[in-house]
């Protein structure tokens, strides 16, 4: 069996813990640290992360004396260990010796070292450099028995237009495109007189008196993620060949745009992420729900990690609202609902020195006599309750699409509105399912569909032919299909589609455009049969229906009774196609009526506002994200695993409490 999360949680049940810095402080604190894991029943830390300086002082020379006594403790204590290669922060003697391994960003100005993440993806030398400080620890801690799994690099996310770089780029691109002909082909050089006749020409895209030719930097992103994955598999083939039994994983961050998340988690063992809510956003809830729903996808439905999450405030937004009391295990169950095998924190103990000062950790600064860290050990104790949880799965039969690439494509400059982006738009489809307690996986394009009733694509503005087969073929077999505004309008080489948009799914959708329309505030739409009407704003776009129903059409100004939204049966299936950004009450009606198309229900009627509700295996999590006590009608009886009570017919919860509900 592949390892995962289970090869972790079947002899440990749910984790719980996070990120261990023991070489912050003296060595007397590490055994009371150790006791207070223990009685907040913390299982597993992460060590290591950012300790390069303190393992390697000075090239070749390592000390690893102090992690040996480190592990010794934590497998005394039972008490696994996420062990990091700390290769995302190099000691400082790497950047003063060698400066070629310093990244250059698109200005040509070399990024010092005095921080974190000061290397080049490309750097020969800090290649070699991370790849000998990997082997020297998996060679000394093969076999130790608090090594749980490996944790490579931290938060993958750097870029770097340095000479060597270039010269990497351009082995990328020899390989992609072949020859210089099929280069200037895709790029499309013979706009602004770009075409390129030697490989020497090409460079990273720099700093440039205008906009930058979009294929070019598509290309860039691709190549960004491709060095980045080569650095994280070169470190993982050192470990896994030396400790195949122990999984391996690096830390996503959600939605996060460098970095093509599906094509990594293809590659680790384990899916982990790293969510800091924002505590002003009203749209936190989804938000960190569809971010929870996007790891599950990358597992492909298995558990998930919950590696870094705060019990407090943060210290690197401008103005860092302090959680209320509760919130940080409302969050953290949040996660646990939405298939997280574990949750753990940044950080144990709360540095007193440093950049992060300021950021919460498990025990604060104040100490363990706190009503902080006694809400730590209380959440930590509770999780044992909720063990039947591990290892079960969510059930969802609707999907949302969401791709990498046509993200990168859509938000590069010169497009007709920088307000329509991917991931909001992804946002606001999402918001009306969770309202409504209907499931939803994050999915890929061409990802098997098999088992979903209604497929969800908010925006795919790039769009291949067999992707565009994909989505025809699943309206055609019998699903019910909803596309978002500006998608299918390029192909993987960000050239535009002529003719009328959107040319790959015209035929499935059964309508078609001719120009996109981008408004300055809102416009008035009604919808067909008489029903009242809605405003929309952002974005329209000059449509014909070509067998479609229209379902609702523009009511005023040039586009006025010309098609807004409209239903088309195709094949077995339907499709639905959405011209313009409708307000939120819209798009909540357009989800009841398409879930009534899929034949979907939400787990709860009648949900009131404010309240999640997802299950997860035989469990209802149930949670109170608003500021006052709301009554939930259950359908029957059922036993909450937080309490011990039973309730019949309905529950009340207090704001920031959840339920764990299973039906008896």
């Amino acid at each position: 069996m592949k390892l995962g999360m289970h090869t972790l949680t079947q002899k440990r049940g749910l984790l719980f813990g996070g990120d261990y810095n023991p070489e912050q402080w003296p060595e007397e604190v590490w055994a009371q640290d150790a006791a207070l894991m223990r009685e907040a029943g913390v299982n597993l830390v992460t060590v290591g992360v950012f300790s390069w300086a303190r393992l390697e002082p000075e090239p070749g020379k390592h000390d690893f004396g102090w992690l040996d006594r480190l592990l010794d403790l934590m497998a005394g204590h039972d008490i696994a260990v996420d062990l990091a290669t700390p290769t995302a922060s190099p000691p400082p003697w790497l950047g003063h010796r060698w400066p070629e391994t310093l990244p250059v960003d698109e200005s040509g100005t070399t990024l010092w070292y005095g921080a974190r993440n000061q290397f080049c993806p490309s750097s020969s030398v800090y290649w070699e450099r991370s790849l000998d400080i990997v082997t020297a620890l998996a060679d000394r801690y093969a076999g130790h028995p608090a090594l749980a799994m490996w944790h490579v690099g931290n938060e993958y996310g750097q870029f770097c237009h340095c000479d060597e770089s270039a010269a990497a780029f351009r082995r990328w691109l020899r390989e992609r495109h072949g020859d210089l002909e099929a280069l200037n082909e895709a790029w499309g050089t013979t706009f602004w007189s770009q075409g390129y006749g030697d490989w020497e020409e090409i460079l990273p895209p720099r700093t440039a008196p205008y906009i930058i030719n979009p294929g070019q930097r598509l290309d860039w992103r691709r190549f960004c993620n491709d060095q980045m994955l080569a650095h994280f598999r070169a470190q993982r083939d050192v470990l896994r060949a030396r400790t195949p039994e122990v999984p391996v994983t690096t830390n996503f961050m959600g939605f996060f745009k460098p970095i093509d998340a599906w094509a990594w988690a293809a590659e680790e063992d384990v899916v982990a992420n790293d969510c800091y809510p924002e505590p002003g956003d009203p749209l936190t809830p989804a938000r960190t729900a569809l971010t929870h729903d996007l790891m599950r996808g990358l597992a492909e439905g298995r558990p998930w990690l919950l590696m870094e999450q705060a019990t407090n405030a943060v210290n690197w937004r401008p103005h860092n609202l302090p959680k209320p009391p509760g919130q940080f295990r409302l969050e953290s169950l949040q996660a646990l609902a939405r298939g997280a095998d574990g949750l753990c924190y940044f950080q144990w103990r709360a540095s007193r020195f440093g950049a992060e000062r300021f950021h919460a950790a498990m025990v604060p600064h104040a100490g363990p006599e706190t009503r902080l860290h006694a809400a730590v050990r209380a959440h930590g104790q509770e999780l044992r309750g909720l063990s039947r949880v591990a290892g079960t799965e969510v059930p969802a039969r609707v999907a949302m699409v969401f791709g990498w690439d046509s993200w990168w494509a859509l938000e590069d400059r010169g497009r007709p509105s920088d307000r329509l982006n991917a991931d909001e738009q992804l946002l606001t489809y999402y918001v009306p399912f969770f309202e409504r307690g209907v499931a939803v996986d994050v999915v890929p394009p061409g990802a098997d569909l098999d088992g979903y009733a209604l497929v969800v694509v908010p925006n795919l503005f790039l769009v291949s032919d067999e992707q565009a087969a994909w989505l025809d073929a699943y309206a055609r077999s019998g699903g019910v299909l909803v596309v978002g505004p500006f998608s299918g309008i390029v192909d993987p080489r960000s050239h535009v589609r002529t003719g009328r948009f959107p040319a790959p799914l015209r035929e499935v959708l059964g309508v078609s455009g001719e120009e996109w329309l981008p408004v300055g505030g809102p416009v008035r739409c009604r919808w067909s049969g008489g029903a009242d009407g809605f405003a929309a704003g952002t974005w329209t776009e000059l449509l014909a229906a070509e067998g479609a129903e229209v379902v609702a059409e523009f009511a005023d100004g040039d586009l006025a009774g010309h098609p807004a939204i409209t239903r088309h049966r195709h094949g077995d299936g339907l499709a639905w196609y959405v011209g313009t950004m409708p307000e939120p009450a819209a798009l909540g009606a357009l989800a009841e009526r398409v879930l009534a198309d899929a034949g979907v229900a939400g787990e709860l009627p009648d949900l009131p506002p404010g309240v999640e509700a997802v299950r997860r295996g035989e469990v209802l999590f149930v949670l109170n994200h608003g500021t006052r006590d709301v009554r939930v009608e259950l359908p029957g009886r059922a036993d909450d695993l937080l309490t011990g009570a039973p309730a019949e017919g309905a529950i009340t919860l207090a704001p920031r409490e959840v339920a764990a509900l299973v039906t008896t």
